[in-house]
């Protein structure tokens, strides 16, 4: 064999060692892949998950299996939390018929009682317990010096709502045309009035004061709708001269005459004798009150008081 062949000959040999020496790592690796995977190994290309969009979704659905989702809870709070917009429920239950509402009282409270301002209301209910504001006023005074002789007013510069003045001269006239001799001692009263009433009759007759008159406030004077009459017979029944005031008003002509008669024209005994619980005032049988016709007719059918009838279908006006 010349020096030539010998030469190619190991450089044959040299190059299939150096093949079979790149083959045995690759047959490591080959062998390492079959084992991890339980399977044989199989050749593919790679995907990148943009061009795999499954295989991305796959991806996505593991981590999120296995990846907790964290659940945020309020912070405790003593006082709920109202919710801008809540939610309507609807209610299939079957619901009872509602009832039938009350009529609305006349008056309503309004705070303490000496904050009432009555305005017109002929109604307004007005006692020991219930008193009105200082500051009251009714705006429709008329004198009845002007439109009355003196032997009615006595010359006294008594006062009334113009809403009574025509009920009232119908039923003087009437009297009159009786035989009567019906006089006026007293109308309106204001609060600054009344005190000096109350006052006067304390120092006179600090026993009996509240037979006669009432506190500043606490007066149906001072509503302008309320009239004292007076009777010449009534110094000769009590036996004192210059007298005006006496529960024994009721035996003269006059104060009879009024009981049967004044509901037909408005007026009503604001102080009948069974009604001293209620008013917190004993009998004044020559205290009268307009209410009007067809309230002062219902009070003397039913036999009520108007005091009875004010606390029966009212509410509380104020609080004492």
């Amino acid at each position: 064999m010349t020096w030539n062949q010998r030469l190619s000959s190991l450089f044959l040999k040299l190059s299939l060692l150096k093949f079979c020496l790149l083959l045995i790592p690759l047959a490591l690796i080959m062998q390492q892949t079959s084992c991890q995977s339980g399977s044989q190994p199989q050749v593919s290309a790679a995907i990148s998950p943009v061009d795999n969009p499954s295989a991305k979704f796959e991806k996505e659905t593991v981590a999120a299996k296995q990846t907790p989702i964290p659940i945020s809870t309020p912070p405790f709070s003593p006082t709920p939390i109202p919710s801008s917009a809540p939610t309507q429920i609807a209610n299939t239950a079957t619901t009872a018929p509602s009832p039938t509402p009350s009529p609305i009282p006349t008056e309503t409270p309004i705070g303490t009682c000496d904050q009432r301002l009555p305005g017109n209301d002929l109604l307004a209910i007005v006692t020991l317990d219930y008193d009105i504001s200082r500051d009251f006023k009714p705006d429709d005074l008329v004198l009845l010096t002007d439109v009355l002789p003196m032997s009615v007013t006595l010359g006294y510069p008594t006062k009334i709502r113009g809403i009574v003045l025509e009920p009232l001269l119908a039923l003087i006239e009437d009297m009159q045309g009786a035989g009567l001799s019906p006089r006026i001692i007293s109308g309106y009263r204001s609060y600054a009035a009344q005190s000096i009433a109350w006052n006067k009759w304390n120092k006179l007759y600090p026993e009996h004061a509240s037979i006669i008159s009432a506190p500043p406030g606490h007066s149906e004077h001072q509503l302008g709708t309320a009239i004292d009459f007076g009777s010449p017979e009534l110094a000769d029944i009590v036996g004192q001269e210059d007298i005006e005031f006496h529960t024994l008003f009721y035996k003269t002509s006059e104060g009879q005459w009024l009981v049967q008669n004044a509901h037909k024209y408005g007026f009503t005994l604001s102080y009948p004798m069974e009604a001293f619980e209620l008013t917190g005032f004993y009998y004044e049988p020559w205290h009268y009150r307009f209410v009007g016709v067809e309230m002062a007719a219902k009070l003397y059918q039913e036999g009520l008081s108007l005091t009875e009838h004010q606390l029966s279908n009212n509410n509380q006006p104020c609080i004492p």
